[in-house]
């Protein structure tokens, strides 16, 4: 389906409508709770309808960035306001949207406080859509410190449990990681024969060479590609909660509000990844082809220790919040492929895996809502009471056990196809695939355990008298996200086609990196 294109700067709509929204909600009387309710959730729903404009608008056939943006900035700088979508960022956009959405709707019944709560949804949303639209280092680092602030009140105001500690410790995960990083960016902005921080720029001379110069540290020579990619890739992979870099994932995920947690595992963790793959892998290939095959064995490790510790978890959210850890591990597996089919399920994954975190957390929230413990001992029986939600559930379950149908099994069989035809780049890479292949039981053990004991059995009407089903825009919210995972599950060239014309350049980039390791 094509659109007619047009002329406006839908991007900048994209990102700050949002951030105005956010602004204008703290104007609104705050006794007025329900027209702060009804203002977020048109300005969430005028945003998924921008979003899934410009995903129905790019030209698949000429790929590339598109809808780009570009107002000079600090010129003398190289700094630029420059935004542009391509087949990696776009559906990552749309998935933003569809979370800020469903997570307006799930949050509808909050009664704390509801004005700045949808506020620092917005302007969460608003940063994190920065980041994936941003062509300039800068503004790529600009929008990534705005989405910290944010996180951090919507878990420590609104937020269950240590919900301090879990905010503190998520934002000084972060925060270090991306300072690395930045120093990283600094250092590629300052070895660069072009003093620039577009990143369009930056990746051709990196296709050129231009940062496997040679560098002098401690009295070593070393390329400088081969110094600086692990600190970059791996600050950002911090939020992107790779082992052992994980430990703010469950107790941040656990200790956020419904919306929270949809946000964070949703869309944050996916901020890291994508923020690694465009700075770390794109403008330091000859590092990527260098130390990926190391990294690799991190992701590993996140599968299998991930997946056996959601078997054990007792507290529903911390299944759901270990679960994401061995997710994303099939991201960095994707990546370590470095070939178009392992690129194209690592980002069919993160698209996948945020719409399928969002629902999960959203039926989580409902279940808590009603029950007031997340504790998988005091639950059953919910079925009965809460029909949507246990299918909301249900389909969710078997995204995560990779089922076939499902938007997770095309993601995952490619990331597998992806690793396993890398063995030419290393001999023991179809080794990392048997290894981690155990994992995917493991979540079909700890999924059908969390059904059986949530929505299973009999329902406790001593304990639970009062236990309803979930409200029409609890359904919406479900419906919303249910029907990505199945449509690209049956129709995966609805997404695969449009992420394929992005990681293909990457792929060439890392090709070329591969030819220039081996002179």
């Amino acid at each position: 389906m094509t659109i007619p294109a047009v002329t406006l700067p839908i991007l900048s709509f994209i990102v700050f409508t949002p951030l105005v929204g956010a602004l204008i909600l703290l104007l609104i009387p705050r006794h007025q709770k329900e027209a702060a309710r009804v203002f977020a959730a048109t300005v969430s729903g005028f945003t998924l309808l921008l979003a899934l404009w410009a995903f129905l608008a790019y030209d698949r056939s000429a790929g590339g960035y598109q809808f780009v943006e570009r107002i000079s900035w600090l010129p003398q700088l190289g700094i630029h306001y420059y935004v542009g979508v391509d087949g990696v960022s776009l559906p990552l956009v749309l998935l933003s949207a569809l979370v800020l959405f469903t997570g307006v709707l799930v949050s509808w019944n909050i009664e704390d406080r509801p004005h700045e709560l949808f506020a620092f949804m917005l302007l969460l949303a608003s940063g994190i859509m920065g980041v994936f639209v941003a062509r300039n280092l800068v503004l790529l680092f600009f929008f990534y410190e705005i989405a910290i602030f944010p996180k951090y009140f919507l878990i420590a105001i609104w937020g269950s449990t240590r919900k301090e500690y879990a905010a503190m410790k998520l934002v000084l995960y972060t925060l270090v990681g991306s300072i690395i990083a930045l120093v990283g960016a600094l250092a590629l902005y300052f070895v660069s024969p072009v003093r620039t921080f577009d990143m369009d720029v930056l990746r051709e001379l990196a296709a050129r060479g231009a940062f496997a110069r040679p560098v002098e540290v401690f009295g070593q020579t070393v390329r400088f590609d081969h110094l600086w990619f692990l600190p970059v890739f791996l600050g950002f992979a911090v939020t992107a909660g790779l082992w052992p870099f994980h430990n703010w994932v469950p107790d941040g995920h656990s200790a956020a509000p419904t919306a929270g947690s949809m946000f964070l595992a949703g869309v944050v963790m996916k901020v890291g990844a994508y923020s690694a793959l465009r700075v770390g892998i794109e403008l330091m290939p000859g590092g990527a082809v260098y130390w990926l095959p190391v990294v690799v064995f991190l992701a590993v490790v996140a599968a299998l220790y991930s997946a056996a510790i959601s078997l054990v978890q007792e507290d529903l959210k911390y299944v759901i919040a270990f679960s994401s850890i061995g997710h994303m591990a099939f991201v960095t597996i994707g990546f370590a492929a470095m070939n178009v089919t392992g690129l194209t399920g690592a980002v069919l994954q993160m698209f996948s895996h945020g719409v399928m975190a969002a629902i999960l957390f959203a039926v989580v929230g409902m279940v808590y809502d009603r029950a007031h413990t997340r504790y998988l001992a005091h639950l059953g029986g919910f079925a009965r009471a809460m029909p949507m939600a246990t299918l909301g559930f249900v389909l969710g379950g078997l995204v995560a056990m990779g089922m076939p149908g499902f938007s997770g099994f095309i993601a995952e069989f490619q990331v597998f196809a992806g690793i396993w035809a890398a063995r030419d780049t290393a001999w023991w890479y179809p080794w990392v695939a048997i290894l981690a292949a155990p994992s995917i039981a493991l979540s079909a053990a700890y999924i059908l355990r969390a059904l059986q004991a949530t929505f299973f059995g009999e329902l406790n009407r001593e304990r639970y008298p009062h236990v309803g089903d979930v409200t029409v825009l609890d359904k919406v919210a479900i419906v919303t996200l249910a029907v990505w995972f199945v449509l690209i599950g049956v129709f995966p060239r609805v997404m695969t086609d449009l992420i394929q014309t992005g990681v293909e350049p990457i792929a060439a980039l890392l090709h070329g990196g591969m030819l220039a390791s081996l002179r």
